[in-house]
């Protein structure tokens, strides 16, 4: 596995990978090469799952490790979030990755960098909403890894459902040539969705964190039981919240950021929870925000 430090060395290696594989079929694709799985690092079960994912479609699979930091806030985690470079390119390696991109920020951002992507309408929904300017860090280094990597495919956990959007509507809009492709959350045993973030936890929040999973199994449920309201299941999901925090005495509490059912595409508020609407939950589990959703129906 190569370790690749800038994007000219990330371009090389892609226009290798496909001169490479001239006259020759991809391993389960002909016609998709260059795998992407953009990361922020800290990996766990959840992103070696979509590296499996690329590794099982593409021919040959890149796995971006770079914190962000445009996507933080000015009073977010951003030097605190967990970095473990050793570890992550062991597990990237055992998963089958081709090679890790891990630039530094100038890299990226070189000084005086003016050009930022923006998906405007998307961008202030949801996590838009309550981390401004969140989705446009989003969509400029995204935008940047597809292009720079020159992918065919890039995969992402469906836990990042409205980010999920916004690069959906950013790669159709530019019209860049990539496929998005994502994949099925991953979760603990005791249904907690994986998140690099959970180390934040510690063993009294991790049991309070459940909440979130608690909340989206209600809400499946519901549907299945013939609920279709958006007022009632989220009325519902903020019970379950209430009555999760006052089982517990010690702070801190469990806070609600929101909760919503919306269309997949457009996070758009929806009345009925027709099949492929998406029910969404974030909420602060003392000092660290989790997020948790379902595809209902």
């Amino acid at each position: 596995m190569e370790i690749l430090r800038t994007v000219a060395e990330l371009r090389h290696w892609s226009r290798e990978c496909r001169s490479r594989a001239i006259g020759i079929e991809a391993r389960n694709d002909g016609g998709n090469l260059i795998g992407l799985v953009p990361t922020m690092g800290a990996l766990h079960a959840g992103h070696a799952s979509l590296i499996r994912a690329a590794r099982a479609s593409v021919g040959y699979v890149a796995v971006s490790i770079f914190v962000n930091p445009t996507q933080f806030g000015p009073n977010e985690d951003y030097a605190r979030y967990p970095r473990s470079f050793e570890a992550d390119c062991a597990l990237a390696q055992a998963e089958g990755a081709d090679a890790v991109f891990a630039p530094s920020v100038e890299e990226l951002y070189p000084p005086n960098a003016a050009t930022f992507v923006e998906v405007a309408g998307l961008s202030d929904r949801l996590d838009g909403e309550s981390r401004p300017g969140h989705f446009r860090g989003v969509a400029t280094v995204v935008a940047k890894l597809l292009i720079a990597t020159e992918a065919d495919r890039a995969f992402f956990g469906q836990k990042d459902a409205a980010q999920v959007a916004v690069i959906r509507r950013m790669v159709a809009d530019l019209r860049l040539p990539a496929e998005i492709v994502v994949c099925p959350i991953v979760r603990e045993p005791d249904g907690l969705a994986l998140s690099s973030r959970n180390l934040y936890l510690s063993p009294a929040e991790r049991k309070q964190a459940l909440t979130l999973s608690r909340a989206i199994r209600q809400a499946e449920a519901s549907v299945a039981s013939g609920e279709r309201r958006a007022s009632a299941l989220i009325e519902a999901a903020r019970r379950l919240f209430d009555a999760e925090r006052s089982s517990f005495a010690a702070e801190p509490e469990v806070r609600i950021d929101y909760i919503a059912l919306v269309d997949w595409a457009t996070l758009q508020p929806v009345e009925i929870a027709a099949p492929g609407a998406l029910f969404a939950v974030a909420a602060w589990v003392g000092s660290t925000r989790l997020i948790d959703n379902t595809i209902l129906g």
